[in-house]
């Protein structure tokens, strides 16, 4: 990659996508090439792509249309990419806004003449939303199918919705979890249990944003049933976001065994302290906290929805699956490895052999500068 010149797109951004564009950048950095952030202010005070040796521009990119500010950016976009080789855009609305400001793109073959620059577009999330919403996400969806030279999904019904929209190439999105080093010991698991008070209750654990697409009602509609048990778990949520305010006042008013924490910089100590470990969410691509209980070898109960089935196996070994906001079958599950310790250990090892397979920063730098080369092969 020595020379190439690569853009990197994103827009707003507090968590996995900005992380993984940083371990991108790292990555391609390393390898030679020069390297490009362009983003909004905030996604560079958070995430310092700077530090990793790549250029930062700002580009407002917001994070829901704004038919001012995206014209504004489409505008600053086409100066910016005019000495690019190659422009990797990451999410449905930086794709679409990379893509019309190379308009050019959209009407050439596959390898594109000089001065049309290519564009790839990773697709991170699924648009969950309905109405007006569900139908202005699809026309950028039709945009980006049109307009990038490749398209990148982070699960198996993103690839396919791009393919059923006639994308030209696609493939899937390799997203590792940042490695965190060492696994915690037994001593970091007393202390965040003595830390929580939980004694010998059973603890589980569930992080992620408090927004709506990881499915936290269903969670506390299964605590109802847990606080049932005796003795009864304690659900402690670790992270932050919209929602806080909902989920504290239902916790409150329902007497719930449930425990918000905030965001915490303790997460490999918090995963080695639980006996269970829960995503509920409505939809994910690769979660970057579903590789880290893999990599923990906690027993994990998870919705079968986007990329959550491949990421634990074909046979879903690695997990126990269940539909996505179905309270009763997710407290079951809970439940089946809370009374059973056998079947919580062969979780638990399950999850510690899958993470092996699971890809690296590496993998993904590699996929990437292979894609890079052919897109800009003269």
């Amino acid at each position: 990659m020595d020379g190439v010149r690569v853009a990197l797109v994103l827009g707003t951004s507090a968590g996995g996508v900005g992380r993984h564009v940083r371990s991108v950048a790292a990555g391609l950095v390393e390898r030679g090439a020069r390297v490009a952030v362009l983003g909004p202010a905030s996604t560079e005070e958070l995430f310092g792509f700077t530090g990793v040796g790549a250029r930062f521009a700002e580009v407002d990119l917001a994070d829901r249309p704004r038919p001012v500010s995206d014209a504004r950016a489409v505008a600053r976009l086409r100066r910016l990419l005019r000495d690019a080789d190659v422009a990797h855009a990451h999410g449905l609305r930086a794709g679409a806004l990379t893509v019309a400001s190379r308009a050019r793109v959209a009407t050439r073959p596959l390898h594109i003449g000089r001065g049309a620059v290519p564009v790839v577009v990773t697709l991170h999330n699924a648009v969950i939303a309905g109405g007006r919403t569900a139908a202005i996400y699809g026309a950028l969806e039709r945009v980006v199918a049109r307009g990038a030279s490749a398209v990148l999904g982070v699960s198996p019904d993103l690839e396919e919705r791009m393919r059923a929209l006639g994308a030209r190439r696609v493939g899937h999105a390799l997203v590792p979890a940042p490695a965190r080093g060492p696994m915690p010991g037994p001593e970091a698991r007393a202390e965040v249990r003595a830390g929580l008070g939980v004694g010998e209750r059973p603890l589980i654990v569930t992080v992620a944003r408090l927004a709506d697409q990881k499915g936290l009602p269903t969670l506390l509609d299964a605590s109802a049933g847990w606080a049932r048990r005796s003795p009864a778990p304690l659900v402690v949520i670790a992270g932050d976001g919209p929602l806080e305010g909902a989920l504290r006042a239902r916790i409150e008013d329902g007497d719930l065994p449930v425990r918000l924490l905030g965001r915490r910089s303790d997460v490999p100590a918090l995963l080695a302290a639980a006996d269970v470990a829960v995503i509920p969410s409505v939809w994910e691509g690769q979660p970057l906290i579903l590789q880290e209980i893999l990599r923990a070898g906690r027993p994990l109960v998870a919705t079968r929805v986007g990329g959550v089935p491949g990421m634990v196996g074909e046979e879903d070994e690695a997990a126990l699956l269940v539909p996505a906001e179905d309270a009763a079958a997710l407290g079951e599950a809970v439940g089946r490895v809370l009374d059973d310790p056998a079947l919580a250990v062969r979780l638990g090892a399950a999850a510690a052999q899958r993470a092996t397979a699971l890809p690296t920063e590496d993998d993904a730098v590699t996929q990437l500068t292979t894609l890079y080369r052919e897109l800009v092969r003269p």
